[in-house]
């Protein structure tokens, strides 16, 4: 019997503030699902946007009653997120991003999924998209696995479980089991949420047949601080749960220290500098070999992505070291509000 025969209402909870630019599109994609609209439900949990992301989504409103805007006083994602969770009644619920659009089939592939599998989240990868040269190169450093090290969810073409996806689809008693999304987690609250989803025993899979399309920053400056906050939230998340989800964490931290004791102690022991300087040389080697791989045969990206590739990794490093000190050592609260403000 076909999934939609058997009809499995779905929630879709879109978190968003200031997206006058992209939240039209987004809910475009969802009206056009071949799940049927009719069959899915729209929470909008928009974070006192100051442009017209509002307005735009109440018109939509006026002409489909599945879309609910919903006020987000706190203004932060995961505020949104159970906002949008806790007023909808869908049996599944999708989490997914005014930053994104869907696929057609989006919607009915992770209720097949979710039905036929004995699986509590499903997930696709995500298509990055890009508006200029400089988020053309972020766009492919980031669907490298040389950048992003094993998020499979950015370019992996496999069916498997992981240990996390984004814009996943999760069955509704998820939330009675294991609670709703940390609030406290401004950056990093799903990995966070499939950290706790998996460490009860839930799988999540990651299907390739699933698929989105992810509008990446458009400068390097806002990359920098978007990793940034992601490596310094990654410490409360291991700080809270005693271990990491995955060592991809810790990796860039550790390159970071390299860099930093490299340098210092190659002043002092020529030992060391030789050993320091083959690090980066095989570093900008692999860097130079998978720019090439992502450029796509368009070699005027190559050095663009190389820097991205740099950004990815010292910007998340040095934000897991800062995080270390501030969570572990001075409970800094200066420093925790200012990486509660989210750059764009």
């Amino acid at each position: 019997m076909d999934i939609i025969e058997n009809i499995t209402k779905v929630s879709v909870v879109i978190p968003c503030r200031n997206e006058e630019k992209y939240i039209a599109k987004c809910i475009d994609s969802i009206i056009i699902q071949s799940y049927g609209i009719e069959n899915i439900e729209v929470m909008i949990a928009d974070g006192l946007s100051d442009d017209k992301t509002a307005e735009i989504i109440k018109e939509y409103g006026k002409l489909y009653p599945e879309i609910k805007y919903i006020l987000n006083e706190k203004k932060t994602a995961p505020a949104a997120m159970n906002l949008g969770i806790e007023n909808s009644t869908g049996e599944v619920v999708i989490i997914f991003g005014a930053h994104a659009y869907m696929d057609k089939e989006y919607v009915k592939k992770c209720v097949e999924k979710l039905n036929t599998q004995d699986v509590e989240c499903v997930g696709g990868k995500i298509i990055n998209l890009s508006e200029g040269r400089t988020a053309e190169a972020i766009s492919l450093a980031m669907g490298s696995p040389f950048g992003v090290g094993n998020a499979l969810f950015r370019y992996s073409d496999r069916e498997e479980l992981v240990d996390t996806v984004a814009f996943g689809a999760y069955k509704r008693e998820v939330f009675n089991k294991i609670g709703l999304f940390d609030e406290e987690f401004v950056r990093n609250q799903d990995d966070e949420f499939n950290f706790r989803l998996t460490k009860s025993g839930g799988h999540i899979l990651l299907s390739p047949e699933i698929i989105s399309h992810y509008y990446t920053r458009g400068s390097f400056n806002k990359l920098w601080n978007q990793y940034f906050q992601y490596g310094f939230w990654k410490v409360r998340g291991i700080q809270k749960h005693k271990r990491a989800a995955s060592i991809r964490h810790l990796v860039p931290a550790g390159f970071v220290l390299g860099l930093l004791f490299g340098t210092g102690l190659s002043i002092f022991f020529g030992w060391v500098r030789y050993l320091f300087i083959f690090v980066i040389l095989l570093y900008l080697v692999g860097a130079l070999i998978f720019a090439q791989r992502a450029a796509q045969s368009q070699p005027k990206y190559i050095h663009s992505i190389i820097l991205a590739f740099i950004i990815l990794h010292i910007s998340y490093g040095i934000g897991f070291l800062e995080g270390i000190y501030v969570f572990y050592f001075t409970k800094n609260s200066d420093k925790i509000n200012k990486n509660t403000k989210l750059s764009r």
